[in-house]
């Protein structure tokens, strides 16, 4: 058998390496437009930061490790064309522009995303960073050290670690976000108190300019300003465009493979496409949302991870469901754990449900204790059934422990009485007698009854 696989970083190499496992005798290869197959694209903020400085530890597996274990590696080369009807792909090599149809048996697409670069006059000068792959990270560090004042258009997840990051380096950073407080994929009481903390926490080196876009960049080369839509101007050594990622389908619609409504790919839960013999993971990809069972696209290495695995099953002839997601995140700002499952408020209502929340701020541990530090709790659930829909909590380092609780509880439908009766762990150091969790459930019951 020969397993194609187009792309690498988390889906694609976690596809190639479980196809060799299952399959030892397959032909498995993988056609990459990268340098470098399997890397953490999560840590390239921690490596701009300086957490660490060789930046060869963000490579997971080399491509001298992978042909060693019998999976060839084609770096530089990008797919043009997929030709279902004669199981064929055409790929280019970018080094010497050579092209040739290359046969498969199965396909796995694993394209991954890219960064979407917004309408903004004189993009193209120097001194403007995207972060789509490890080359980009290596890039924007070496910028930064010549740099003193830093802009990042948008105020998502990677945006707030890169932030950290410049401060750390003791930057001054304007940030650019259209919506009304970074982190818009929380709750908006939420966001405005992450919004809050990054601003008192950064030594005033943080602006943070909302309702508003980036319109022009200034410079002749080299970019030296920024003009944004509200009018404001300001000056800049670099900029860095951070403002979503989109999926790459190009090539999978070309060849007939349906898209969902998301703009990724659609696939069921094991991975298929509506096309036999071709399947696609990873950010290319579109999930189904767990709670409501309805079509969503988060890019996530995690999922990416578990997609890539379960592709590798069902193409070597296995039988495995991936059943969804539920947009589980965590990211970090200094002192501050921010992290997120299921669904906020805000999409709860948007899907139809009768969204009731509340809203909890307690002591992560004994009053007592040293480094006590509180925790911001938000539980949303169903007025109808009392099934709990999503949490959010930010505060001290164990936040994300109290969403990863709830994670569990939503996979199970679990409701707001489930969760009072969950035995949870109590020690001073550890937590408050009673668990913030069991703290807003009872608030919650409350006021679903």
């Amino acid at each position: 058998m020969k397993i194609i696989i187009i792309g690498g970083v988390a889906a694609g190499a976690k596809a190639a390496a479980k196809s060799k496992r299952l399959l030892p005798d397959a032909e498995v290869h993988i056609y990459t437009l990268d340098e470098y197959v399997s890397y953490s694209s999560c840590g390239i903020p921690y490596y701009i930061a300086g957490d660490f400085e060789d930046w060869h530890k963000l490579i997971v597996r080399s491509k001298e490790e992978f042909e060693k274990s019998g999976v060839n590696i084609h770096t530089l080369h990008k797919v043009t064309k997929i030709l279902p009807a004669d199981k064929k792909i055409v790929v280019r090599d970018t080094q010497n522009g050579e092209c040739k149809f290359v046969e498969y048996d199965k396909l796995i697409i694993a394209t991954g995303s890219v960064p979407i670069i917004p309408d903004i006059t004189n993009k193209d000068l120097k001194n403007i960073f995207t972060i789509r792959n490890l080359e980009d990270g290596i890039a924007v560090r070496e910028a930064m050290q010549n740099a003193q004042n830093v802009t990042i258009i948008g105020g998502g997840y990677i945006s707030i670690e890169l932030v950290e990051a410049l401060i750390k380096n003791d930057k001054n950073v304007t940030l650019i976000e259209r919506a009304p407080f970074i982190l818009p994929v929380f709750d908006e009481d939420i966001s405005a108190q992450i919004q809050t903390f990054i601003i008192e926490n950064s030594e005033h080196k943080v602006n943070i300019l909302n309702d508003d876009v980036a319109s022009e960049f200034i410079g002749e080369d080299t970019v030296t300003g920024v003009v944004t839509a509200n009018g404001f101007g300001f000056e800049t050594d670099m900029v860095i465009i951070a403002a979503g990622v989109r999926p790459v389908v190009d090539i999978a619609e070309a060849a007939g493979i349906a898209i969902g409504p998301t703009g990724a790919i659609k696939v069921n839960s094991r991975m298929q496409t509506n096309i036999p013999d071709i399947y696609a993971c990873g950010d290319c990809a579109e999930k189904i949302n767990m709670i409501s069972n309805t079509p969503m696209w988060v890019p996530l290495g995690s999922t990416a991870n578990k997609e890539g695995r379960v592709a590798a099953i069902n193409a070597c002839g296995g039988v495995e469901d991936f059943e969804g997601i539920l947009g589980s995140a965590v990211v970090r700002y200094k002192a501050m754990s921010i992290s997120m499952s299921g669904l906020t408020e805000k999409v709860a209502q948007k899907l139809g449900f009768d969204a009731v929340s509340v809203v909890i701020t307690k002591r992560d541990k004994a009053g007592y204790m040293p480094e006590v530090q509180n925790v911001t709790l938000k539980l949303v659930a169903d007025r109808r059934s009392h099934k709990i829909l999503g949490a959010q909590a930010i505060g001290s380092s164990d936040a994300d422990k109290k969403v990863n609780t709830v994670s569990v509880g939503l996979i199970r439908g679990m409701t707001v009485e489930d969760l009072l009766d969950v035995d949870l762990t109590y020690a001073p150091p550890f937590s408050t007698s009673i668990d913030i969790l069991i703290s807003a459930a009872r608030i919650l019951k409350s006021k679903l009854n």
